[in-house]
């Protein structure tokens, strides 16, 4: 009897219909000579093309998108737009964002014969960019063999999963409409993270956890971001609501677990906190730390880690207490493991928390009765009043420099998304971020609403959000990636920009070089910034605001708030917000205070 082959359909298809089983329906890039034949193959396999104005905002806005949806992808040409885009999937190893960098190369006879053509070094060799990305990607892949494109392919999108960090793929122009077997597809129809087998030490370790959380008398809960890449977020917020223990977020978390419950304090700062939190943290006998990202950004200069005696560390895949790392042992796995076998009746119930201070105004009009319609804005009162304009479900952004220092003090509603800069730092990303962070959560809400049409209750919640994204950014960083902009605007995406116009980088100021001119930026005109990238004459004037005042600041919320009874409009609004240029909180202060004072003395010498 004789074998039949299984069916066949082209390498792009096979790639991207791999890519809408994981949930990937956006695929973000730029078009290039040796991309082209891959791109026509996009939207006919369901996916939309968000097109970008260059392709390091495009490797951004992937990474944005995989922050929503768990995978993102971004399709480039060889060489110059791949180099372009290297910065961006650096920013998302550092900060664990699960991407895949499509790579169009020229056809393998003209790599095999080192044809000497554009986009390369004229050299013949056409393996650096390639050597360049694996030190900043997972797994890497060049298709070459038709046999094995489809393994290569599912390889690498597994190892972006596993890791929750980019990968690179290259797609030979010559081999795009060949055709690959379907039989991973049917066999395989949904790739899954690789699942650690359970170590014989793991009981053991469970077992010592347990003991030492029913005995704790002070206990913690100190949450980070790397919990997303592990997909443990569900079970951090069982044990949060579980155990009703005093719980703290680093900034890299913020958003994962509800801020508005009583034991869920937001922030830990250590000494930019309040003095009751830090003792409180400080003394605590047990500190059960999740997902650590234990970068100076993340961990105000050092100073928010926790006494190693104290700490039970759920690092990625590994647990570590006493002085021992243990490796290998599946983080998700275990948690579950630990959420069935603590008796809760048996844990200790906090009677002395620390006060819980709300940065967060009980209304806007009851803040502005404090400060005067005519005073100037400053970050430590704007932030925690801006908080009143956010409402369940929004999605919120926070770029490098002051605008991440701020966005410390804001308070967050329920179930909303929080996005901010903790690592990498490359000032301009939070921009593009947004672009693919908004077309993902459209594609959730969409999703979500269609999947409970029928149902009330949650399904009614998340009806009511109005999918709406704040971005703060401040003016020099606005500059990087403003022509995104244009993107969001012909996306039709609900995003607010909220500009910090500080007169340039401020954050560069405080650090160094407080009134050098290579701190100093162009001066742009914001308020043509939206028609100059797409919209109307009528919607520009709508759009924009300009706010100098507290009383400017107050009609600027009510104009951009949308409620639950108030259909948003779906347009980009831009808020430009005046600030003085040495205007700045927190670490940054300091280092501000600090340069005053010196060039006091300096001029008093």
């Amino acid at each position: 009897m004789g074998s039949s082959s299984p069916p066949s359909i082209k390498l792009a298809e096979y790639l991207f219909t791999r890519l809408r089983q994981l949930g990937v329906d956006s695929i973000f890039g730029v078009p290039g000579d040796y991309n082209l034949r891959l791109l026509d193959y996009v939207e006919p396999s369901g996916l939309h093309w968000v097109g970008n104005c260059n392709e390091l905002n495009a490797a951004y806005a992937a990474d944005g998108y995989a922050r929503v949806k768990g995978l993102g992808a971004v399709i480039t040409t060889f060489g110059v737009g791949e180099l372009s885009a290297i910065n961006g999937i650096a920013g998302a190893y550092a900060e664990r964002a699960a991407l895949i960098h499509i790579v169009g190369t020229p056809p393998r006879d003209s790599q095999q014969s080192r044809r000497l053509v554009h986009h390369t070094f004229a050299d013949g060799e056409y393996r650096r960019f390639a050597a360049a990305h694996a030190n900043v990607t997972v797994a890497q892949a060049s298709i070459e063999d038709l046999t094995m494109a489809p393994s290569q392919i599912d390889r690498v999108i597994e190892q972006a999963l596993y890791h929750s960090r980019p990968v690179y793929l290259q797609v030979p122009d010559d081999m795009i409409d060949m055709k690959v077997s379907t039989a991973n597809l049917t066999a395989i129809p949904t790739l899954r993270v690789p699942e650690l087998a359970e170590g014989d030490h793991e009981e053991k370790i469970l077992s010592e956890i347990v003991d030492r959380i029913h005995a704790a008398k002070q206990p913690v809960l100190l949450v980070d971001g790397e919990i997303r890449g592990l997909n443990v977020v569900s079970q951090i917020n069982q044990l949060v609501e579980a155990t009703k223990w005093p719980t703290w977020t680093a900034g890299f978390a913020r958003g994962m677990v509800n801020e508005n419950l009583d034991n869920v304090y937001s922030l830990y700062a250590a000494k930019y906190g309040t003095e009751a939190e830090k003792a409180y943290f400080e003394s605590a006998d047990l500190v059960l730390h999740f997902g650590p990202h234990l970068t100076n950004t993340n961990t105000f200069l050092f100073t928010t880690i926790p006494k190693p005696e104290a700490t039970i560390a759920f690092p990625r895949n590994g647990v570590e207490y006493g002085g021992k790392l243990y490796r290998d042992v599946s983080t998700r796995r275990f948690l579950d493991k630990l959420l069935s076998k603590l008796d809760f009746s048996q844990t200790v119930k906090v009677q002395s928390p620390p006060p819980k201070s709300k940065s967060k105004p009980a209304s806007a009009s009851s803040t502005a009765a404090a400060l005067p319609d005519s005073g100037a804005i400053v970050q430590q009162n704007f932030f925690p009043l801006i908080s009143t304009m956010f409402q369940t479900g929004d999605m919120i952004l926070t770029e490098t420099g002051t605008a991440a220092y701020g966005g410390r003090l804001l308070s967050l509603p329920a179930d909303c998304r929080f996005f901010t800069c903790v690592t990498w730092l490359s000032i301009g990303y939070m921009l593009p971020a947004t672009l693919g962070a908004a077309v993902a959560y459209r594609e959730v809400l969409s999703s979500s609403s269609s999947s409970s049409s029928s149902s009330s209750g949650a399904g009614s919640a998340r009806r009511r959000h109005s999918g709406r994204a704040t971005l703060f950014i401040g003016d020099g960083s606005f500059q990087m990636t403003a022509q995104e902009v244009s993107t969001i605007i012909r996306e039709k995406l609900p995003v607010t920009i909220i500009l910090l116009n500080n007169n340039g980088y401020t954050i560069e100021r405080a650090i160094h070089g407080r009134t050098q001119g290579y701190n100093d930026i162009a001066k742009w005109k914001h308020e043509y910034v939206l028609g100059l990238f797409g919209q109307s004459e009528e919607q520009r004037q709508r759009n924009y605001t300009r706010v100098r005042n507290w009383g400017e600041l107050r009609t600027a919320m009510d104009k951009v708030r949308v409620g639950e009874d108030k259909e948003d409009d779906g347009e980009v609004k831009l808020v430009e917000v005046f600030m003085d240029q040495e205007d700045c909180i927190g670490a940054l202060r300091d280092l501000m205070d600090r340069q005053i004072k010196e060039a006091a003395l300096t001029k008093g010498a």
